[in-house]
């Protein structure tokens, strides 16, 4: 599987804003494109035209909010902690400087270090997973499911004391097993 940095293939870091994304692709577009490139060596047109697509592809997933997002999360687990290391190392400064936190003696930035690399990612992928549409529609489903039980069972009771008025149904089941002893003596 190739996977590549597409900050890197636009020569951005991860904080760039969209108009800089928007202004590296165009950069970068008019340098790489095919049609300048018509008459040159094979060799040159060959490169010129991959670099062109790497740069398209690029842009077409940072261009886009919710598919930037979701590459984010993606090349976060699949690089593991070093791609976060250096915002991780900056906020672990700051707890280090502030001190220890919540009456502990081992500080807030030890903790900090365990949830930056595992527990924040996967915190993402849980919300991405609990808002999926199947999930949503299995949990209302069951909900559906729950909600008729419950109905069910009421009106059973309601069906009882309607037609059984002033018993209850250990009362009932009392003199049922009363009149079945008094027909067997």
């Amino acid at each position: 599987m190739d996977v590549r940095d597409h900050y890197k293939v636009l020569g951005l870091t991860r904080s760039a804003t969209k108009e800089e994304i928007k202004d590296a692709f165009r950069k970068l577009a008019k340098e790489f494109h095919p049609d300048k490139h018509s008459q040159s060596p094979k060799v040159v047109r060959d490169s010129a035209t991959l670099r062109f697509k790497q740069v398209s592809e690029a842009y077409e997933i940072l261009g886009d909010d919710c598919k930037r997002a979701d590459y984010n999360i993606r090349s976060r687990c699949a690089s593991g902690p070093s791609v976060n290391q250096q915002y991780y190392s900056s906020y672990n400064s700051y707890a280090r400087a502030s001190g220890p936190r919540y009456g502990s003696s081992s500080g807030f930035a030890s903790r900090s270090r365990f949830n930056a690399d595992g527990l924040v990612t996967n915190f993402h992928m849980l919300l991405r997973f609990l808002t999926t549409r199947a999930f949503l529609l299995n949990f209302a489903f069951a909900g559906v499911l729950a909600g008729g039980m419950l109905a069910i069972d009421s009106s059973g009771e309601a069906l009882w004391k309607m037609h059984n008025s002033g018993k209850s149904f250990e009362e009932a089941m009392d003199s049922i097993n009363k009149a079945k002893t008094h027909e067997d003596a």
